[in-house]
């Protein structure tokens, strides 16, 4: 495992300080564009930060580095926290950051691979993520390569029956070089998770499907990135981390309400919403 002992209040404070530069572009882009996908796209800043800035193994200067490690971000929805991820990870500008969900812009409200430096699967048709993820760990092992691959799941998105398919393939190929990530934060597009489609209990399911489960607050730097390093070290079966999320994450009004899964802000409540978050 990494040394973690250099993981101390500074680093936290770095990291919370990056996610915090990533809120507010999420929500300055949805605002500028008129659309875009603000509560999910909060709930799951804190994750990308923690692999970006922490775990993963990626050279933003060399996107299609043989050797690097794989993140598909199956929540496609939520492109508008990946793609300031990216930039501030050093993937392209920030200035093109202004350019989302404008028409002839790379940078649309699902991600696209073949425009975006460092976007690893095209995504937004919600359940297909894990099984791209699942063909990128084959790879590796059938190529040799030492790469570690990680797919960002959201809790509404494994309702879908393909999901659970891929489960089934991973643990049945004994694939230990993929981490799945779920964004747990409870809330989907028409309202709570639990009432649109329970998916309770999610770990004993996942343990009922063959594969090594871990249950972390997701907005917990240290905790989480402790996690994501002892995922790594699972063998002989796969892994998922069942991060605890919350839809909205760092605004008040925006946190665990389906209202703020796809709505955009009027000036006065982004206004506040920056406030909040910078303060």
């Amino acid at each position: 495992m990494e040394n973690l002992n250099r993981f101390n209040e500074i680093e936290i404070m770095r990291l919370e300080d990056i996610a915090k530069n990533i809120r507010c572009s999420v929500l300055t882009m949805v605002k500028e564009a008129g659309v875009g996908h603000i509560g999910g796209s909060l709930s799951v800043t804190d994750i990308l930060v923690a692999l970006y800035f922490k775990v993963l193994k990626v050279d933003p200067e060399n996107p299609g580095w043989p050797d690097r490690d794989r993140l598909v971000v199956s929540k496609g929805h939520c492109a508008a926290a990946l793609y300031s991820t990216l930039a501030q990870k050093g993937f392209f500008s920030k200035e093109e950051l202004k350019t989302f969900g404008m028409i002839n812009s790379s940078l649309q409200v699902h991600p696209d691979k073949t425009k975006v430096p460092g976007i690893e699967a095209s995504t937004g048709a919600l359940g297909q993520g894990l099984s791209i993820g699942l063909g990128m760990a084959l790879a590796a092992r059938l190529d040799k390569k030492g790469y570690h691959t990680f797919v960002i799941l959201g809790d509404g998105e494994i309702q879908e029956g393909q999901v659970w398919e891929a489960a089934l393939f991973a643990a049945h190929y004994k694939l230990d070089n993929i981490t799945s990530i779920l964004d747990l934060n409870n809330v989907q597009l028409m309202g709570n998770v639990p009432e649109i489609m329970g998916i309770a209990p999610v770990a004993d399911k996942w343990k009922a499907f063959g594969w090594e489960v871990i249950e972390v607050d997701g907005h917990d730097f240290k905790q989480f990135i402790e996690n994501l390093y002892k995922a790594k070290e699972v063998k002989g079966k796969p892994a998922i981390i069942i991060a605890n999320t919350i839809k909205g994450k760092g605004v008040s009004f925006m946190q665990n309400t389906c209202k703020w899964h796809g709505s955009v802000p009027t000036q006065d409540e982004y206004n506040a919403a920056i406030a909040e978050i910078r303060k």
